[in-house]
């Protein structure tokens, strides 16, 4: 190209513009530096260079983002319910509930009907408890040495962990069905029932009970909602009736206490809604579960119910009240007489536990054989099927028309 003389190129998709640098020289196509500073020139010129191209001004913006993996599972989040996004703060927002550890759970725990030990009155049956807990049992007591070992390793105790290892010996093994588990979640307890309005679900460092193959051949879970405590778990503890907390030895046996009273209100309520569905219910006043509380040290039992409010009758309140109470580590005896206590609750708790289930499944039995004809899929010849049961769908099956009808009949 000659110098002085002047190009214009006409690109065949927008390019970037092309300038002439040597001093003096502004290609005819090229905007001067105000123009390139001026939106409205900047448009103009695109629209001029692109007059066969509808301006998209929007999409060139978006092209000139990077097809990256973030930006993919940006895109493809697009359309779908904002509460499936976790990273949502506006949705986390309103599904925040308060943790058992946090310091605002006391009074929230309280506001939802469960009451601290100051406010609890005695189950009618205390007596009863105590006087079965505190029975001689038919197995060996453990050696002298075993307490002394056992108050060693608690005093050294550096943490909770430890704590316990160590206070776990204290508890009696039950064969497989009746199972253990340590630090876990209730999963699958319906949330804003009343009792747990707010708060997180309920975690136990401790609870056992019978899993929920136990209640063969019913539905348990499928009935009674939350009666299984761990969703997707076929092997889940169902309807226990018996939950523990521990404190390390700097822990606050205090907060423990409102822990194991949340954890009695939950199984509490399970219980009820067991009884409910069989159209029973406890008797008033009488314990429905026991909680414990340990620090290696002292071990504390507590009997919990629900009863409705003084102040409002449709309102329920759940009492958590001491049965009885155990230094471990001052004697052998004290040492001895603590584990009996904690085996013997857990041996009510278990027999408990299968008289429900005994319950359940012959209501089951009885239940089942009484559902009408059109719980089988079959419909008698001078009688139509309901007409909602097959709106909308041309073919019902039989299995849908059996299930709608058990939810009614229930």
């Amino acid at each position: 190209m000659n110098q002085g003389s002047e190009t214009t190129q006409t690109p065949l998709s927008p390019q970037p513009e092309t300038v002439d640098k040597r001093p003096g020289q502004v290609s005819a196509t090229t905007p001067t530096q105000e123009e390139q500073a001026s939106p409205k020139t900047s448009s103009r010129k695109r629209q001029t260079d692109d007059s066969d191209v509808e301006p998209q001004p929007k999409r060139a913006r978006l092209t000139r983002k990077k097809l990256t993996r973030k930006n993919l599972a940006a895109f493809n989040k697009m359309g779908k319910k904002k509460a499936s996004d976790p990273t949502d703060d506006s949705e986390s927002t309103k599904t925040k509930t308060t943790s058992t550890t946090t310091s605002g759970f006391a009074a929230k725990a309280r506001k939802n009907g469960i009451l601290p030990q100051l406010h609890s009155k005695p189950p009618k049956d205390l007596k009863d408890l105590q006087k079965q807990y505190a029975q001689s049992r038919a197995t060996a007591s453990p050696p002298e040495s075993e307490y002394e070992r056992y108050t060693k390793k608690v005093i050294k105790a550096g943490n909770e962990a430890t704590v316990v290892a160590e206070a776990s010996e204290l508890l009696k093994k039950y064969p497989d069905g009746y199972d253990r588990a340590y630090n876990r979640a209730f999963t699958n307890l319906p949330q804003d029932v009343g009792f747990n309005n707010g708060l997180s679900a309920p975690q136990p460092d401790f609870v056992e009970g019978l899993e929920a193959g136990e209640y063969r051949p019913c539905p348990i879970d499928d009935r009674i909602p939350g009666a299984a405590l761990f969703q997707d778990d076929p092997y889940s503890i169902t309807l226990p009736r018996f939950a523990g907390e521990w404190k390390g030895p700097s822990g606050d046996i205090k907060e423990a206490t409102m822990q194991a009273a949340y954890d009695g209100a939950a199984m509490v309520y399970a219980r009820a809604q067991a009884l409910a569905y069989m159209g029973e219910e406890d008797p008033l006043g009488h314990a429905a579960a026991t909680t414990f509380t340990i620090d290696g040290t002292y071990l504390n039992l507590y009997a919990h119910y629900a009863a409705p409010a003084e102040d409002d009758e449709d309102a329920l309140e759940y009492h958590q009240f001491p049965i009885l109470s155990t230094y471990l580590t001052t004697s052998y005896e004290d040492f001895k007489k603590g584990r009996k206590q904690l085996r013997n609750a857990q041996d009510h708790a278990k027999a408990q536990s299968e008289q429900l289930r005994d319950q359940l499944k012959q209501h089951w039995k009885q239940n089942r054989t009484k559902l009408p004809p059109v719980a089988e899929g079959v419909h008698p010849p001078d009688v139509e099927p309901p007409p909602h049961a097959t709106d909308g769908y041309e073919d019902a099956s039989p299995h849908v028309l059996q299930e709608e009808a058990e939810d009614e009949d229930d």
